[in-house]
């Protein structure tokens, strides 16, 4: 038996990197999941590589009748959610003095506020013990230079845990910040030059990027019965970059 039977996950920007990999390791644990992805094109390949028990919904976590309509899909398919994977989230490099406002509002939008709206409209849904995963970043302990915003924003997520475990505690809910650091990942081969991967990969002891794959089994961990009395954690998963 997986470690996840007969659970349901929800997982947003479930159609690329490090959530897709995870929703694939999910249901291969024995979960139903539903992912999101802003392109339709990008998300029916997701749902064809999982292959099984699994719902694709079209829908950019930042938009909320977006998030409406994905927890409508939830509701009438399954009428629970088990795991809440609020993994969406985007970062684009912009040092002090060339910052804009709509960079500026490109990343809370996506990464703080996306995230908190995500989890209120999936309160209902819940059941009582659930697990509630958000995606931070070591950037937001590491001040890399050029990624303040993108920092600040995924550090707002660590003082939603806190909170929202002790609001739910009732519920017994547990909530965790899964903190991934240099991961090669499709919106990294967008956003780093090979300079900055370069740069990246030297701060990291074994000398090269992390996987998905390796992301997506602490996913896991978080979202299961493993993790039991875990609760507020920021777990770094980052190769020992931020421990140096």
């Amino acid at each position: 038996m997986g470690k996840l039977e007969g659970k349901v996950a929800v997982i947003t920007g479930g159609s690329s990197g490090m959530a897709l990999a995870s929703a694939k390791l999910f249901v291969e644990e024995g979960a139903y999941v539903f992912i999101t992805g802003r392109k339709q094109e990008q998300l029916d390949e997701a749902v064809k590589l999982i292959g099984r028990n699994v719902t694709g919904v079209r829908g950019d976590a930042a938009n909320l009748d977006d998030l409406d309509r994905l927890f409508d899909t939830v509701k009438r398919e399954k009428g629970k959610i088990d795991v809440l994977f609020a993994s969406a989230g985007q970062g684009e490099a912009a040092p002090l003095g060339e910052i804009t406002e709509q960079h500026f509002d490109a990343a809370f939008n996506v990464n703080a506020r996306g995230t908190l709206f995500t989890v209120q409209k999936a309160l209902p849904l819940l059941n009582d013990g659930a697990s509630i995963i958000m995606t931070g970043s070591n950037a937001s302990v590491k001040g890399f230079p050029g990624w303040g915003v993108y920092a600040a924003s995924k550090a707002a997520l660590r003082s939603f845990a806190r909170t929202w475990l002790n609001e739910l505690k009732g519920r017994k809910i547990r909530v965790n910040l899964l903190v991934p650091g240099a991961i090669a990942t499709p919106m990294q081969e967008e956003v780093l030059t090979k300079e900055a991967k370069a740069m990246f990969e030297s701060l990291i002891p074994r000398g090269k990027m992390g996987q998905s794959e390796e992301v997506a089994t602490v996913a896991l961990f978080l979202a299961s019965d493993d993790s039991s009395f875990v609760n507020g954690a920021e777990l770094f998963v980052d190769g020992g970059m931020t421990a140096i």
